[in-house]
């Protein structure tokens, strides 16, 4: 797996002062903005090492600064009419600058059909072997295909909830858990996993086969 760090800022709605509190506590080796993304980073003081879009969303006084910028930047232009999202075309980017992790900042916020493509995107990271992650204010949303420990303290909240993205996931164990399970099977459609909680300092999550979406998160 690829070893370095890459912050993806996206269109999306971001919380000013989460991503600065967020941002004090997390460095990144790869910044990558997406078309109105590149306005948000001006606000948290934020440059650039690519910029990806087709530019239908940035203010034009924001994308003239930064192409009249001396930074060297990476500038990955696309017309309106293409397959793939703005956010994808920025995911393969940061792949393709080396980066094996990935946080997607107001990736959450805005439109609920670009927020479920990017849930999607998240599986799309895991297969090509990055750990990709999407956080706002109240959330970190991930993917797993394998077993995790979740500790405590590291957790983003009280919360942690788990849903299929695959249309069944079958044998999940859950240990250390207010709601523990011992290899049961669920399937789109289902609640079931929502809203668990850890009963000490940690707990597991195993099952045999399937995909899961998890977010942690808090109230």
């Amino acid at each position: 797996m690829k070893e370095r760090a890459g912050l993806i800022v996206t269109g999306g709605i971001i919380d000013f002062e989460f991503a600065r509190d967020y941002l004090a506590n997390h460095s990144f080796d790869k910044i990558i903005a997406v078309d109105g993304g590149l306005t948000a980073l001006t606000g948290l003081n934020l440059k650039p090492d690519a910029v990806v879009g087709d530019f239908d969303t940035v203010d034009e006084a924001v994308l003239s600064e930064y192409r009249n910028s001396s930074d060297q930047i990476t500038w990955d232009i696309h017309k309106p009419e293409k397959d793939e999202t703005d956010t994808e075309l920025a995911i393969n980017t940061a792949i393709n600058l080396g980066c094996g992790q990935l946080v997607l900042l107001g990736a959450a916020g805005g439109r609920l059909d670009h927020f479920m493509g990017n849930l999607h995107l998240l599986y799309y990271c895991l297969k090509q072997g990055v750990y990709a992650s999407i956080v706002d204010p109240k959330n970190r949303i991930t993917i797993l295909e394998k077993g995790r420990i979740f500790e405590a303290e590291k957790t983003w909240g009280k919360y942690i909830s788990f849903l299929p993205l695959s249309m069944e996931v079958k044998g999940i164990t859950l240990s250390g858990f207010k709601y523990p399970l011992y290899k049961k099977d669920i399937s789109i459609g289902t609640s079931l996993c929502i809203s668990n909680e850890l009963t000490g300092a940690s707990g597991s999550i195993e099952f045999d086969s399937g995909v899961l979406i998890c977010v942690e998160s808090h109230d």
